[in-house]
């Protein structure tokens, strides 16, 4: 070919431009395969590789029985990748239709729509995935086994509790984020909720996991259990006692206690209003307070245990001691006192008798006698103005006012159960010294923490109590108040056939707008059976029990007592026992 046709500038052009195309192509090439290699290795690493966490399995919480309150069992959320899901498979989803319980269109539908958003549009979103139902293994394996493309579950655990509302402010509950709330849950938790484990996997291009070569794997280390001192029957016999409350009274409120005097365990607490911890949400969220423990209250004449029983223990009076409930107004330390009001004119009463009709005026002048520095320093040795020692918190510890803060009348008060504030918890614990043989003793809960092959990891032992009275002025005060539940007494509505039962009542105005109503009350009842050989100890606090007249406590929380207390005779098979041994004082 001639030189004439051939123009050389575009030859070397042409040439010049195919070299640098190769010069960029081998230089892209060295950076994705030498500078980049690094980066993209570890990219793609990181999308073939997974780490997966392994959730431990929650223990459970049971009662002593071991009767289950809270469990955890295992489920499996089923659902469908629309990506992955073939049309031609469609035909095939109305057997899964019908196995988990939908309607095939709606199911044809959910496998079929792959974007979320209008499609082509910015705002649009892939659908990776989306939750048919939540099963169970067997329907899992039965769904698996049809073998549709895109259809798979993710395993978690799902906590429950078969009871319901059953001592559900014992308990607590795990809220929508799994976090422990309230009660057992929340303060036992560390050893609930057990040690996560963890498993680094490989997956092929349908994110599927490709087990052969899962090289590293720690299992999870499952939540222990925690046993209870409750006892499942029992708090049942309390709740339905609730709603027999709720149901005849409308009160704003009920707290029952029940335990065994002999170690502090509590058998039995229980509050309305109360909630479902399967369902918490549906419920107001001040249904979740635990009001024996949370809520105070002036306790009225179930207070007159103090004085009565300090004023025998320091020899001051004994049940023969005559006291003069007539005088409207006696003196105290160079000054006259004003002393409340009987509900009926008392004249002069052996001390027997100041207990068993409740006179406010004769307890008045025992805490007189007593004087205030030592009132006070008894109610402070029956745990009066302090926390209980309760382990699964939220308690408060009362109103105890130092003898500074005291004004003219509440020498006068404090003795009939004002001008103090208790919690239930605080009003049974103080009944339960006199029923433990004089021994303050902190509530007992929980008993042990065990692993899932019911190895014991840790064991919690009763109190040892701290005497507050001599096992004779404790024996004096079950007599004494064995009177309250007799003929004579304000609690002849607590009366257990077979069993002698001591016990007080309490009746306390509220105070509303600063003041003293005379039509809305706190009626209580604390008692114990069989007065000789105490074995349990009930407290009934009833807040503001709609009534036509006053809510006495031997009217709406004796009765309460009477009920619980002759199923629970029942269902412990108790042997009725002799009256309670009597000191003989000077």
């Amino acid at each position: 070919m001639s030189g004439t046709f051939v123009q050389f500038w575009r030859f070397g052009l042409v040439c010049l431009c195919v070299l640098t195309a190769f010069g960029w192509v081998f230089h892209r090439l060295y950076e994705l395969h030498v500078v980049l290699a690094p980066e993209y290795a570890a990219q793609a690493e990181s999308h073939r590789r997974t780490l997966v966490r392994l959730e431990p399995r929650r223990g459970d919480i049971r009662d002593s029985r071991g009767e289950l309150l809270a469990g955890t069992r295992p489920v499996v959320d089923l659902g469908i990748d629309p990506h992955i899901f073939p049309d031609e498979a469609l035909p095939r989803l109305g057997e899964l239709a019908r196995l988990l319980g939908m309607d095939a269109d709606e199911l044809a539908r959910l496998a079929t729509t792959r974007t979320r958003g209008v499609e082509g549009t910015p705002a649009a979103r892939p659908v990776r995935w989306v939750k048919l139902a939540e099963v169970d293994d067997a329907t899992y394996e039965a769904a698996m086994a049809m073998r549709i493309r895109g259809v798979y579950g993710n395993r978690r655990f799902l906590r429950h509790y078969p009871a319901g509302s059953l001592a559900a402010h014992i308990t607590g509950f795990l809220n929508r984020e799994e976090t422990a709330v309230l009660g057992v849950e929340s303060h036992f938790d560390f050893y609930l909720r057990g040690q996560p484990g963890w498993k680094v996997s490989e997956n092929d291009g349908r994110r599927r996991e490709i087990a052969a070569f899962r090289n590293r794997e720690a299992p999870p280390g499952n939540g222990y259990s925690v046993v209870l001192t409750i006892d499942s029957v029992i708090q049942s016999f309390v709740e339905e006692e609730i709603a027999n409350l709720v149901g005849e009274y409308s009160p704003e409120g009920v707290s029952i206690i029940v335990s065994d005097p002999r170690d502090g365990s509590i058998l039995a607490m229980a509050n309305h209003p109360t909630f479902d911890p399967n369902q918490f949400w549906d419920f107001p969220i001040e249904n979740q307070r635990n009001r024996a423990v949370t809520d105070v209250y002036e306790p009225g004449s179930v207070f007159k245990i103090v004085p009565v029983a300090a004023a025998l223990e320091e020899r001051l009076v004994n049940r023969g001691t005559v006291i003069d409930c007539s005088l409207p107004v006696v003196e105290y330390a160079g000054r006259a006192v004003r002393l409340p009001s009987d509900v009926r004119p008392l004249g002069e009463l052996p001390l027997s008798a100041v207990v068993s009709r409740s006179s406010n005026r004769g307890s008045a002048i025992i805490g007189m006698m007593l004087g205030s520095q030592r009132l006070h320093a008894w109610c402070e040795r029956f745990g009066f103005g302090a926390p209980t020692g309760w382990v699964l918190g939220g308690e408060v510890s009362g109103r105890l006012h130092p003898v500074r803060a005291w004004d003219g009348l509440t020498i006068s008060r404090l003795p009939a159960g004002y001008a103090v504030s208790v919690t239930p918890l605080q009003m049974h614990k103080g009944m339960s010294v006199i029923a433990g043989g004089g021994y303050l003793r902190a509530p007992f809960v929980v008993k042990e923490v065990v692993d899932r092959g019911g190895e014991k990891v840790m064991v919690y032992r009763p109190s040892e109590g701290r005497r507050v009275l001599s096992a004779e002025t404790a024996a004096e005060m079950a007599d004494l108040l064995a009177g309250v539940v007799g003929p004579e007494g304000t609690a002849r509505r607590a009366q257990v056939a077979g069993f002698e039962v001591a016990g007080k009542t309490g009746t306390s105005r509220k105070i509303l707008n600063g003041r003293y109503s005379e039509r809305h009350h706190i009626a209580s009842f604390s008692g114990f059976f069989p007065a000789g050989e105490p074995r349990v100890v009930v407290t009934v606090v009833v807040d503001d029990a709609k009534t036509p007249g006053t809510s006495y406590g031997g009217v709406v929380a004796a009765p309460a007592f009477q009920r619980i207390g002759e199923r629970i005779v029942r269902y412990l098979n108790l042997e009725p026992v002799s009256s309670p041994p009597v000191a003989s004082n000077p």
